[in-house]
């Protein structure tokens, strides 16, 4: 019989020893170790030895013949383009997002939406978190009305199990993995152990059987998936559904996708009928009621095949008690905090004394150097209380010498601008003189960061 031995793991990152211990070594996290009843390590590998058996042998990689991957479209355009155009059969793929921001409601539709494009296949949602009313309630106002539809309310792996096999379902939404508990292991739900083990037999039934599923997980304070890292890495693809849930609009961002790019966002809005897709989602970003307002300006960042028009806003405002503050949403603190040293070093502009506040319209976070022009166009702004034209874009990347630099897929950027009637782009001068006359738009090239000042008077 296998031995069992008492072990203290980390809930952040599976450090393991013998003994608890209130601050963890290997990432500092505090009171996260939980003690664990492990199998010994000998009885693992014995156990392993078994699993080994009659497994697959090397192959040439001349003799292994290619299939091309077939992908099921779910029906939802903007959850397609994020998974790659479509889910595969037989994978495995994690969606994490902070409580309350719709994951639950996302998979709700999406799994609607295939069930009603795949009449004869089963489709079963188990809930660990929800009972079995509140899931047919939310599926009800989302508009989902199929007969192929089930909802199963369990948290034990085993029963879960017994029902897929019983029902063959065409595609399993698990919600959520932190809730679901194997009765093999002998420790509490949500656990590393548990989190492991149970996502470890999903993964193998799912596969073996050419299930698509998807997985709910929670996330901790810091914004990743809680539970061991491995989660990650097991699953063939990982989604953050992003945004403010007191909000309208959420972003679906892929932070990990064996079967396709994660470059692409997909953006939907939250009504009382459940997510609504949004198509040209630069409408939403921008608002044209704020044309003659001081402290924004407007920027075209790339996301996946597409580009977007975003809104900057800044607020500069006196500091009558001492050092001023520096408060970020949608960029890191310390890009304003080198953009606000440019601008005090070659604008002459002392704003140590000054409490800044710098805002990404719409939840999206600039995590590029594009946007670098339109956050010190934003900032001059509001120091000095003038509008910018709000048909003008910046777009170009500020050096700590102040010089301009070019970016990437510029010319994509123009068309679209030229496109939707802008008409001035202010950017690098090497791009400037790269695509001066193509589109029907003005492009203004800056060699300084200072020369923002004909812009802004």
């Amino acid at each position: 019989m296998a031995k069992k031995t008492s072990t203290f793991i980390c809930q952040s990152c599976s450090y393991q020893t013998s003994k608890w211990m209130g601050k963890c070594p290997e990432c500092g996290s505090w009171n996260s170790f939980t003690e664990e009843t492990t199998l010994a390590a000998k009885d693992l590998n014995r156990a392993h030895k078994r699993t080994a058996q009659g497994g697959e042998t090397p192959k040439l990689i001349n003799d292994i013949v290619l299939e091309k991957q077939f992908r099921v479209v779910t029906g939802m355009s903007e959850f397609d383009r994020v998974v790659g155009g479509g889910v595969v059969p037989g994978s495995l793929i994690l969606i994490g997002g902070e409580p309350g921001i719709g994951k639950s409601t996302l998979l709700t539709s999406v799994m609607g939406k295939l069930s009603q494009s795949h009449a004869g296949q089963v489709v079963l949602y188990v809930s660990g978190e929800e009972s079995v009313n509140q899931v047919a309630e939310r599926s009800k106002r989302v508009g989902v009305n199929t007969d192929n539809f089930y909802i199963y309310n369990e948290t034990n792996w085993q029963k879960i199990l017994e029902q897929i096999n019983k029902l063959q379902p065409r595609f399993l939404v698990i919600d959520s993995i932190q809730t679901t508990s194997s009765s093999e292991i002998d420790s509490a739900p949500g656990t590393v152990s548990q989190i492991r083990e149970v996502t470890y037999e999903l993964m193998s039934h799912v596969k073996a059987n050419g299930i698509t599923c998807f997985v709910i997980g929670h996330i901790t304070k810091e914004g990743s998936i809680a539970g061991p890292k491995i989660l990650e890495h097991m699953v063939d693809t990982v989604i953050y559904f992003e945004g403010d849930q007191f909000g309208h609009y959420r972003i679906l961002r892929a932070m990990k996708n064996r079967f396709g790019n994660t470059n692409e966002v997909g953006i939907f809005e939250m009504k009382e009928s459940g997510l609504c897709e949004v198509t040209n989602p630069s409408q939403y970003f921008l608002d044209d009621q704020l044309k003659d307002s001081f402290g924004r300006s407007l920027t075209c960042i790339i996301e996946g095949s597409r580009s977007l028009f975003i809104e900057v806003q800044a607020l500069v405002v006196d500091n009558k008690f001492g050092n001023g503050r520096r408060t970020t949403q949608g960029l890191d603190n310390n890009r304003l905090s080198m953009m606000v040293a440019v601008i005090e070093k070659y604008f002459g502009i002392p704003m140590g004394f000054n409490d800044i506040y710098l805002n990404v319209v719409g939840g999206m976070k600039l995590t590029t150097r594009e946007s670098d022009l339109s956050i010190i166009a934003s900032l001059l702004s509001s120091y000095r209380s003038k509008p910018i034209d709000s048909s003008t874009i910046f777009v170009g990347e500020v050096g700590l010498t102040g010089e301009v630099r070019s970016i990437p897929q510029m010319e994509m950027r123009v068309k679209e601008m030229a496109q939707l009637n802008y008409k001035k782009v202010v950017t690098s001068e090497k791009t400037a003189k790269e695509l001066r006359g193509k589109f029907d738009i003005e492009i203004i090239g800056l060699r300084q960061a200072r020369d923002l000042d004909q812009f802004i008077k």
